[in-house]
């Protein structure tokens, strides 16, 4: 903790507070920090236990992935609080574990949005990776009829899926654009020069672009 203390940079701190992020550790550091340390299942529980986002976002970093229960990797993400901290956890911990197929499940159904969002991650996660027995043209009937009005983060969660369905999915391409299109969601989103815009259509014409190139 007194480590984690010495990193933190006033400056970080106000560019991640602007995301919803408490912390003010560069993430590079903190990376090289994990990497030193390397696996500790122990430390990265106490860690997790301190409620400090910078000590979290390093739990996720050096925890044995495979060792937490379904239990408790479903308290952990409803303790996560902040953006980096729950998508760290979905990216690092939970997609590694045995039980993220469950729990992609159960937090698809949850009442609470920022938990919902968690399953829609992983459900991108499998429509990238292991769609068989996915029924996108279900997801996509959901996406559309929910998107528009869906809280910030869940409407982010459910606008990756959109766009990964379009991008692998050459079947289901053009319902993708459409939804994309007719909804409009993050059209306007500010996008920095040389990266890709979060605006389904976008996005997908872009991704499926490079897939030809190569």
């Amino acid at each position: 903790m007194a480590e984690l203390a010495a990193l933190e940079d006033p400056k970080a701190r106000k560019v991640n507070e602007k995301h919803g992020d408490d912390h003010g550790v560069n993430l590079g550091k903190l990376r090289a920090l994990a990497k030193r340390l390397k696996t500790q299942q122990e430390l990265a529980r106490r860690l997790w236990e301190t409620d400090d986002t910078a000590a979290k976002l390093l739990a996720t970093l050096i925890c044995r992935p495979k060792a937490f229960e379904r239990d408790e990797l479903d308290a952990m993400l409803r303790e996560a609080r902040t953006p980096k901290v729950h998508d760290w956890l979905v990216n690092y911990v939970v997609k590694k574990s045995a039980h993220a197929e469950e729990l992609r499940l159960a937090w698809f159904a949850d009442s609470d949005p920022v938990v919902a969002s968690a399953g829609w991650a992983l459900t991108t996660e499998r429509v990238a990776k292991k769609p068989e027995g996915l029924d996108l043209a279900g997801l996509l009937d959901v996406i559309e009829a929910e998107m528009k009005d869906a809280p910030d983060r869940l409407q982010w969660a459910m606008n990756s899926c959109l766009a990964q369905i379009g991008i692998s999915h050459a079947e289901h391409r053009a319902h993708a654009l459409d939804i994309g299109e007719r909804l409009e969601v993050l059209k306007d989103y500010p996008t920095p020069p040389n990266c890709t815009s979060p605006f389904a259509p976008i996005w997908i014409t872009e991704m499926v672009r490079r897939q030809h190139d190569e």
